[in-house]
């Protein structure tokens, strides 16, 4: 099966679909060998992994597919990808849309925020006009090659106009030919459950450690009406505590042997990498040369 028609498999499944997100190759396996059945990409964490920077539109679309690739090529399962704005206008949406194709995502999304975007949980987004949003998502639509593509259209109208707008402008996206709807950083499980009552179309929650929505279980966002939930920014996040105080361990005690039980090391590294089963193969190739050099 391939891996867009087993994404839209998966979102419409009755269980709810569980997809934390990846800012490298590493993560994305780790995900995997944990048993998620899916992994999503953001451009919140790959500003910050390989930029080092916020998520405020830095990222070029360049940038974010060439990371991408790298991630679909780790992985098995289905990969889902953040369109942004969709670095323009429909031209540059038509771009976009070609580019992850041809990195072979299962899907992505593309947002109504004015460009340069920011993070959905920042403060101060602004959005463009709606017909302009229906526009863009026509235009993904009609580019996409393979028609299980799963494109997710995503609003931020909900922090600048008010839940009752977002909730129309979802609908119009829907009518619009998006596979998935986002409305972002609802504040509470009230706002989440009428947009689930008024919203006809498969939607996606968030779940952002310290963000502005509530962390929900998947069980009481699956009762919500919720088809997929994302945690795309955990790995990230944990990493990077992680960083922190093992560099504080090095740095104050002048080695990390006290912090080897909080560690992947070297063998049980290799082994998380694949590295068994490469040396497996080598091995093998070279046992069948030495069978015809005979």
């Amino acid at each position: 099966m391939q891996m867009t028609t087993l994404l839209r498999k998966l979102i419409m499944d009755e269980q709810i679909l569980i997809m934390p997100g990846a800012f490298d190759s590493l993560s994305a396996r780790m995900i995997e060998q944990t048993g998620f059945k899916a992994v999503t990409l953001g451009g919140y964490a790959v500003s910050a992994s390989l930029l080092g920077k916020p998520d405020v539109s830095l990222l070029t679309l360049t940038e974010m597919i060439n990371h991408t690739k790298y991630i679909v090529d780790a992985v098995n399962i289905p990969v889902f990808a953040d369109g942004d704005t969709g670095h323009g206008n429909v031209t540059n949406v038509i771009r976009t849309t070609r580019e992850f194709e041809k990195a072979g995502v299962a899907g992505f999304f593309i947002e109504d925020q004015v460009f340069p975007k920011r993070c959905g949980h920042m403060e101060g987004k602004q959005v463009i006009p709606t017909e302009e949003m229906v526009a863009k998502l026509k235009a993904a639509v009609d580019t996409r090659v393979d028609q299980d593509l799963v494109i997710m259209a995503r609003t931020d109208a909900l922090a600048v106009y008010g839940l009752d707008e977002a909730i129309e402008r979802a609908n119009r996206y829907r009518e619009a030919g998006a596979d998935l709807i986002f409305i972002e950083a609802p504040g509470s499980e009230e706002e989440m459950r009428r947009i689930n009552r008024e919203v006809d179309a498969p939607t996606m929650a968030n779940m952002v450690e310290g963000g502005k929505t509530p962390l929900i279980p998947p069980r009481v966002l699956q009762e919500i009406g919720y088809n997929v939930v994302v945690y795309p920014l955990s790995t990230v996040y944990a990493a990077a505590w992680a960083t922190r105080r093992v560099m504080e361990e090095l740095f104050n005690q002048g080695t990390t042997q006290g912090f080897m039980d909080r560690m992947t090391v070297f063998n049980d590294f290799n082994k998380l990498v694949g590295l068994e089963k490469i040396r497996e193969r080598e091995a093998r190739y070279y046992r069948d040369l030495l069978g015809s050099c005979k």
